[in-house]
């Protein structure tokens, strides 16, 4: 029995240089920090706040943090979760871990304790790296959630000595600034004392390429927490695609990645951590997106590979423009999470020389699928053509086997070396996601005879807002627990500056009267802030089926017409 091979016409649409598939993968995430250290030992690895890390150095750092770790009780297969922010730190406790054969999970920062704690829930962590200033949050987690070993990174650490200096000034700026980055978390095992163990013996087996590396969380349609499971394999393979999609920059030619993007994200892993040490890239940490200090670093080390999301190169362009500070030396920008406005595209490529193209992807693919060609065939409007060795039909959704004609619309399914293999301890909702070897992307999309990929709906009704995904599920819930609050209805409404805004549509208990800004700030107390809905309309009643289930898409005409959306 043969197995059903597409054709690929966005072949033919690649750049020059870029193969058709990948070679064959093998090792481990550790190797790529380890072969970099070993050719390019002196070359910059990290950049924060102006101090800069060497790959022998960076290396070192990880061996013994490792062998912390190991003292610790991580061993092979254990889940050990990273709450931090971009930071050195954050590099070094990602790799230790997988040093190991441990798998990593990683955290937003800045989830509130609820959300936080759901995914503790689900992945059943007992070893924790985690910022300070959260700290508090894990400690105040039940008993049966208990961390077994805690650890407290102070971020400020890892800054050059005259910027730690500036943040101890007896002045209310420089308290406020430290007191954002740092908070002292008692009960708790320091992070130098980790790095401080002697290094893990070179003997010390490391891991194989299909052991699981990473749990990814991805909000999902239902608004529970499910982990996308990505082995080394997976990743791997997205980094080895990330670097034959750009053959113009070589590997250990001085290569500058700026990590503006979180890490903890999907999109920010891979392609400003290990896509960045694969090459020997400079990679240039930001713990937040900040345009000021981003055109302080453009002056003296210009980016090579810049990834982003549409708000970030629009107010990168503004600052550049107010500050005059030239973007000129920005190689290659590549935008993904939501639609990149033309208008934004031609702009920015004229500031910087170098090009902006848009990409696609999700959590369950490591994430990334899809890529404009870095040439001038690229087309805007498009995701782009899928990545080497990388596999997309065109299917209907209602028969997910059956290819839609040509240039038709229909669910994107695919497969790949990067595609994951399931949701952490979940079988059944594995199952749901695929069709003979299949991931159903739950995208609809057509496919042009050059084999550029045009993304027209989405079957799951995420909202992305600012590169993060909401589930309106997730959101409603929340709107429902106020007390004049009897049902909500949450959909994304288009954004000029977030690709969309998170928008509630609620009704109010009979008798009642609400304060809709008071809603919000209910919801506040709840939810993470991008999750909070932007604005809130009362209506009498949501539309449902036959069945009760609230018909979002009708709540959104309807939101449309009202705020004179066409």
């Amino acid at each position: 029995m043969t197995t059903y091979e597409p054709p690929r016409p966005w072949i033919a649409s690649y750049a020059e240089g870029v193969p058709a598939d990948l070679g064959p993968l093998s090792g481990s995430l550790v190797d790529i920090v380890q072969a970099s250290a070993r050719d390019y030992p002196d070359a910059p690895a990290l950049q924060f706040f102006g101090r800069t890390t060497s790959y022998r150095e960076l290396n070192f750092a990880i061996e013994r943090a490792a062998a912390g770790l190991r003292d610790q009780g991580v061993g092979h297969g254990d889940r050990v979760a990273i709450v931090l922010p971009n930071c050195p730190q954050h590099i070094v406790a990602f790799y230790a871990i997988l040093r190991l054969g441990a798998v990593v999970v990683e955290h937003n920062p800045l989830y509130t304790p609820r959300e936080l704690r759901k995914q503790f829930e689900d992945h059943g962590a007992r070893h924790a790296i985690v910022w300070s200033k959260v700290v508090a949050t894990v400690q105040e987690f039940p008993a049966d959630l208990a961390v077994t070993s805690l650890i407290s990174v102070d971020i400020t650490k890892a800054m050059p000595l005259r910027t730690r200096a500036a943040l101890r000034m007896p002045i209310a700026k420089a308290r406020a600034a430290r007191s954002a980055l740092h908070e002292r978390a008692g009960g708790t095992i320091s992070w130098e004392s980790i790095v401080s163990t002697p290094p893990l013996p070179v003997s010390h087996p490391k891991p194989q390429t299909a052991d699981l590396a990473l749990i990814q969380y991805t909000s999902g349609t239902t608004g529970t927490p499910k982990g996308a499971a990505l082995t080394h394999r997976n990743l791997l393979a997205n980094a080895a695609q990330a670097r034959a999609w750009v053959p113009s920059i070589v590997r250990g030619d001085g290569c500058v990645v700026y990590a503006v993007l979180p890490m903890f994200h999907a999109y920010g892993l891979t392609l400003c951590l290990t896509f960045a040490m694969s090459m020997g890239a400079r990679l240039v940490l930001f713990p937040r997106f900040d345009p000021d200090m981003v055109l302080e670093v453009t002056k003296k080390h210009p980016a090579t590979f810049l990834p982003l999301v549409p708000p970030i190169a629009e107010r990168l362009l503004k600052a550049s423009r107010e500050k005059g500070v030239s973007l000129a030396g920005t190689r290659i920008a590549i935008s993904g999470a939501m639609p990149l406005p033309h208008d934004l595209v031609v702009p920015f490529e004229e500031a910087s020389g170098g090009y902006l193209v848009e990409g696609y992807g999700l959590s369950e693919t490591s994430p990334v699928l899809m890529a404009n060609p870095v040439a001038d065939n690229r087309v805007p409007g498009t995701v782009g053509l899928p990545l080497p060795g990388t596999e997309a039909r065109v299917v209907d959704p209602e028969e997910p086997t059956r290819d839609v004609e040509p240039g038709a619309a229909g669910e994107l399914i695919v497969r790949g070396p990067q595609v994951f293999s399931g949701y952490y301890g979940k079988p059944e909702e594995t199952e749901r996601v695929f069709v003979d070897g299949w991931f159903r992307t739950g995208d609809i999309v057509t496919i042009d005879q050059a084999g550029f990929v045009r993304i027209v709906d989405r079957i799951k009704e995420l909202i992305i807002t600012g590169g993060f995904n909401v589930a309106p599920t997730e959101v409603e819930i929340a709107l429902r627990q106020h007390p004049q609050v009897e049902d909500a209805a949450v959909v994304g409404l288009p954004s000029e500056h977030s690709g969309e805004e998170v928008v509630a549509a609620i009704v109010v208990s009979p008798g009642e009267e609400i304060d809709v800004e008071s809603v919000r700030e209910f919801a506040r107390g709840i939810l993470t802030p991008y999750k909070v809905p932007r604005r809130i309309f009362v209506v009498d009643e949501l539309p449902t089926s036959m069945v009760g289930k609230v018909l979002r898409r009708h709540v959104r005409d309807s939101l449309l017409q009202l705020t004179g959306h066409s």
